[in-house]
């Protein structure tokens, strides 16, 4: 839920107040500030709580903005001066939190967090697309029920820093996407970033459901990449014993990943008495499909053919399957994020996220997923921002995103900044989930001398004890 902070006075404060209160999905809670009492309704929901004072004092405002944490303010007021008093104070506390204002002065503010809407120039446009032969805005072309739709990508929310290619747009498609005022030519590596509009079309009812989806920033993963999970089992690969526990894993995620089905494909069956172990697993689950492949049809071919299939979010491999890194280098091209189990997992679950963090940009992209997934998974997060060959690169900024990002998604972080070794201070952990970018370098082949390497990605990557999380990144 996203709190919201409203001040209000003057002319159209009542019918703005009418119109949030007529709109309320409860998906919000919001914080009112008031000086009229004429604006207040008579029946107040649950989640309005309303603060009568004067908003250009700096004490009482400072109140309000100090109980909660706000993700956007809406400032409609009666005066220019008063306006610009509220504004002041408020960035005096909160610099970096988004500000939508209602402006009929012509008030010049060049700051990227505050939106200005001209209240005159939206009464003007008004009327004109009433006059003929004038070009109308969006919500009056084609069957004039919502099929196009403008929609601005939040900070947080589970769509941001992810590339449109790797977005599932079936029924809808975006077409056009605005930053900073620009008009962004669209293709399939652009990324989405927080502030971003992007202009989606297809059915209303679908694009409701991915303007609700894009504006929560939590419990969505495996979205937006799809909506079910894939385990590929290699029973040819693995001990009885460890398909067991791996079965067991990927029952701990399917219970707590907000999935729809979760598909488990069977290719090279070995033991009947597992096989059978498995079956009475997902007994009377409705949402576990059982799929064999008796014909070893190889897992390139099976891989493109079910991706197309299954609506696949989340494809779920063993170490095991990356020990031929020729036969699962092909895994890039599917754009999915990718659950590799460890090899010392015990079917128990995963009792911490870890992020170790390398390059800021790759890290940035999958930041959303980071705090998405241990929401889910109900896990800590643990932040390792080491530096043990004494490169000091800045990485201040990134701390400050993985920290912003988790108060929106309300989650408790630990960050340990020091000179130590990372990859030793990950093998003191036990039932960790390493969430870690998908790049390019980590499916190719190693040199003999492995000990020359000293990129933390690569390293952890082929360690393979724990779990780990990767997604797909755009890599400069």
């Amino acid at each position: 839920m996203k709190k919201i902070l409203i001040i209000l006075d003057g002319i159209v404060a009542k019918k703005l107040m009418q119109r949030i209160i007529e709109t309320n999905t409860t998906e919000n809670s919001y914080d009112v500030v008031y000086m009229n009492d004429a604006i207040v309704p008579e029946q107040k929901a649950s989640n309005f709580t309303f603060y009568k004072f004067d908003p250009t004092s700096e004490s009482k405002l400072a109140m309000v903005l100090d109980k909660d944490v706000h993700t956007q303010v809406l400032v409609a007021l009666n005066s220019k001066d008063e306006m610009l008093n509220v504004i002041k104070n408020i960035k005096a506390r909160k610099k970096n939190l988004p500000m939508a204002i209602l402006d009929y002065w012509g008030i010049n503010i060049k700051d990227p967090y505050v939106n200005v809407y001209k209240g005159i120039e939206v009464l003007a446009n008004g009327m004109v697309e009433r006059l003929p032969n004038i070009p109308v805005m969006a919500q009056n072309i084609g069957l004039k029920q919502g099929e196009i739709m403008e929609i601005k990508i939040p900070f947080g929310s589970s769509y941001a820093y992810r590339y449109i290619g790797s977005i599932e747009q079936k029924e809808w498609k975006i077409f056009g996407l605005y930053r900073g005022e620009k008009l962004i030519n669209i293709k399939p590596s652009l990324i989405l970033k927080p502030n971003d509009v992007i202009l989606v079309i297809g059915k209303p009812a679908v694009l409701m459901q991915v303007y609700n989806a894009i504006g929560k920033s939590q419990g969505q993963f495996p979205m937006p990449f799809g909506h079910n999970l894939y385990l590929y089992l290699d029973m040819y690969l693995q001990t009885d014993e460890r398909i067991l526990n791996v079965i067991d894993e990927v029952q701990f995620l399917h219970q707590r990943l907000k999935n729809g089905k979760l598909i488990i494909r069977i290719t090279r069956p070995t033991t009947v008495s597992v096989l059978e172990e498995i079956k009475k697993t997902f007994a009377n689950n409705d949402s576990v499909e059982l799929k064999m492949d008796y014909h070893n049809l190889g897992m390139e071919k099976l891989l493109k053919s079910d991706t197309r299939a299954y609506d696949i979010g989340m494809l779920i491999l063993t170490n095991e399957m990356f020990n031929n890194r020729k036969k699962s280098k092909h895994v890039l091209d599917l754009k999915l994020p990718v659950f590799k189990i460890g090899e010392n997992v015990d079917g128990t679950g995963v009792k911490r996220s870890v992020v170790l963090i390398n390059d800021v940009n790759s890290y940035e992209q999958i930041s959303p997923v980071v705090f998405d997934v241990s929401s889910q998974l109900k896990t800590k997060t643990k932040i390792f921002n080491m530096d043990p060959l004494g490169e000091n690169k800045d990485k201040s900024n990134l701390l400050d995103h993985f920290e912003n990002l988790a108060k929106i998604f309300n989650e408790k972080i630990e960050i340990v900044s020091n000179d130590k070794n990372p990859i030793r201070e990950l093998k003191k952990h036990t039932n960790i989930l390493q969430i870690l970018p998908l790049k390019q370098s980590m499916l190719k082949t190693r040199l003999s001398w492995q000990f020359l390497y000293t990129n933390p990605d690569l390293i952890s990557f082929d360690m393979g004890n724990y779990n780990q999380l990767l997604i797909p990144v755009i890599e400069e």
